[in-house]
């Protein structure tokens, strides 16, 4: 989707709409320049054929961009009584569309497969709306119309396209997930916002929706620490929103919801920034959501955690609080300063202020195609204004990988990053985490490591949970918690792996990494202590060699070589990460692992039967 769609959409984003045709806006149909072949000559007067007679392409026919083979995105001209055998050509279709979207699919009716808008008179709009809905019911999945817009045309009966969402929950699982780390300065209203969401009533203005949370402590949080806590909101089928507002369980939220999003909340204080870069880095979230006071603007760690989600590559979106708290020209000052912000040449985002539910829908469209697109979200927990569109954004947003990047991840060797260990009675020591890869059942044999000495142990999964209720399977990028029945815990620690024993990890004491200085008081050079964070390990390095150089000056890069001071860790070359120490900071990825002699390796079965 680009600028032509938002003008179609009468969009007010404000941006991309003067003259925002393009190309497009003088391509007639048939008037090709002279060397266009035969066959395409019949294809368009065969295009115009389907028209009706009165319809004259005119030159400010809008367009959308052309449909693409994969994604999860449909254009249809129209779907008036299929035949049999076409229907049950749509319904694989259908069936495609919605695994290349991991079951999500947008249906747009009343256009060309060229992206051309011709749009349906309203009679046959409802009769493709019926068919899809036929369609949709063979397939075993739910749709729910998200706009309609007339097209207008100089002809004369108005003409509509509709936009359709059709969502099914893979047969393989309870339902879509999407995990969204919510960041901000402290004070910014994050955890309100996550209660009013989350719980279904407005907030007071004096906290009370927070205070919600913090009374279901023992419900909602699956005994994660005070520091990172998990909110659940769920979508069913329909769109429509499932929360605790019907005083549900969170059993019962997973079971009548069909997607789910959830939200992992971080500290904003600046002394918890460890915990929030863990956070990030760990739990590996989809989205990430920066949340804006309106009354104090851009403040504190604000800045920081933009850097952070950027530097992680996180795709971040923004929702402005409290407005209810400040006139409208202060909510316009921290827009234009956000946008002023986002515009600089390291964001290079191009923000998009949602002000109407047309707007969210197209927000979350292409905010899930291009990463760059910054929506921006005003809103207020207390009087509950434009809340309904950021609901509406999230029942459409999308999962960001496709359906083959997951493929490709399942079929890898099992491997389970440890983020949180706990002992729960009558069950024993439980760890936390998120499937890197691969595919993990009860009664798996894994081995978890590395320890102190580079060693590995035997184990077996015991039961799996995920969002407080029972899970059989467990599939890349889904966190979970896994029981491990009487499993030593002493012998565990944040940052280890549980990986099949085939895959003989790598562990190393020292790896290099190519390193970019953002911010340093002094120079950085070897014998520098810092805290390293990749993935879920977080551990202190002393800088044992900086390559080609002597030292480092802020913004310059170089490849350097870290050595562990506590223990050997599990690494992968390729991984994003951030070291700090004090107000230093970089980001960088691991390019080469030196990895221990595999003497060391051998595995350790432990006496007792996990």
């Amino acid at each position: 989707m680009d600028a032509r769609v938002s003008e179609l959409f009468g969009s007010t984003s404000g941006h991309g709409s003067g003259g925002s045709q393009g190309p497009a806006s003088n391509h007639r149909p048939g008037n090709g320049s002279g060397v266009a072949s035969k066959k395409a000559g019949a294809k368009n007067r065969k295009a115009r054929a389907r028209f009706p007679r009165n319809f004259k392409p005119s030159n400010n026919t809008p367009y959308l961009p052309p449909e693409a083979e994969e994604g999860n995105i449909e254009y249809k001209l129209k779907l008036v009584n299929p035949t049999q055998n076409r229907f049950e050509h749509l319904a694989t279709q259908m069936k495609w569309r919605l695994q290349e979207g991991r079951g999500e699919a947008v249906y747009q009716i009343g256009v060309e497969d060229n992206g051309m808008l011709v749009g349906l008179s309203e009679e046959d709009m409802r009769a493709s709306l019926r068919t899809l809905h036929r369609l949709a019911e063979k397939v075993g999945a739910d749709i729910a119309v998200l706009r309609e817009r007339e097209v207008d045309y100089d002809a004369d009966v108005p003409r509509k396209i509709a936009e359709v969402l059709i969502r099914k929950v893979p047969d393989d699982q309870q339902f879509l997930d999407l995990r969204v780390a919510v960041l901000g300065n402290v004070d910014s209203g994050k955890s309100t916002l996550l209660g009013v969401l989350t719980q279904g009533e407005l907030d007071n203005g004096r906290g009370r929706a927070r205070l919600n949370l913090f009374r279901h402590l023992h419900e909602i949080q699956t005994g994660r620490t005070s520091s990172i806590s998990f909110e659940i909101l769920g979508f069913n089928s329909k769109g429509e929103v499932v929360n605790y507002s019907e005083s549900r369980t969170a059993e019962e939220i997973c079971e009548s919801a069909s997607k789910m999003i959830t939200f992992i909340d971080l500290a904003g204080h600046h002394k918890y920034l460890k915990t929030t870069i863990f956070g990030l880095t760990s739990y590996c979230p989809d989205f990430a959501m920066l949340v804006v006071s309106a009354n104090t603007g851009i403040a504190g760690t604000t800045r920081e955690h933009l850097g952070i989600a950027m530097a992680l590559k996180v795709p971040i979106f923004i929702v402005i609080s409290k407005v209810d708290l400040c006139t409208r020209a202060t909510v316009e000052r921290t827009l234009r300063q956000l946008e002023r912000v986002l515009k600089q040449p390291g964001c290079n985002k191009v923000p998009m202020v949602v002000s109407s539910t047309d707007d969210a829908v197209t927000a979350a469209q292409q905010f899930a195609q291009s990463p760059n697109i910054t929506p921006i979200f005003t809103l207020s927990s207390v009087t509950g204004e434009s809340l309904d569109m950021l609901k509406v954004f999230f029942n459409i947003i999308p999962p960001l990988s496709n359906s083959k990047e997951q493929e490709e991840l399942m079929q890898q060797l099992t491997e389970f990053q440890v983020d949180e260990i706990y002992t729960v009675p009558e069950v024993g020591t439980v760890v936390g985490g998120t499937l890197y890869s691969g595919i993990c059942r009860e009664g798996d044999h894994l081995v978890v490591g590395p320890t102190e000495l580079g060693q590995f142990h035997k184990l077996t999964v015991g039961s799996i949970q995920r969002n407080r209720s029972a899970c059989r399977v467990l599939r890349a990028g889904q966190a979970a918690t896994l029981a491990l029945g009487n499993f030593d815990r002493s012998l565990l620690r944040k940052g280890m792996v549980m990986v099949s024993p085939e895959m003989d990890p790598t562990i190393c004491w020292m790896f290099e990494a190519e390193i970019v200085l953002l911010f340093h008081a002094k120079t950085f050079h070897k014998g520098f202590q810092v805290t390293v964070h990749i993935g879920n390990v977080r551990q202190t390095a002393t800088v044992e060699a900086v390559y080609g150089k002597e030292e480092l000056r802020t913004g310059e890069k170089a490849v350097v070589l870290f050595k562990f001071i506590k223990h050997p860790e599990y690494l992968k070359v390729g991984a994003k990460m951030l070291f700090r120490e004090g107000v230093t900071k970089g980001i960088g990825h691991v390019t080469n692992l030196q990895a221990i002699s595999h003497h060391h390796h051998h595995f350790q079965g432990q006496d007792e039967k996990a």
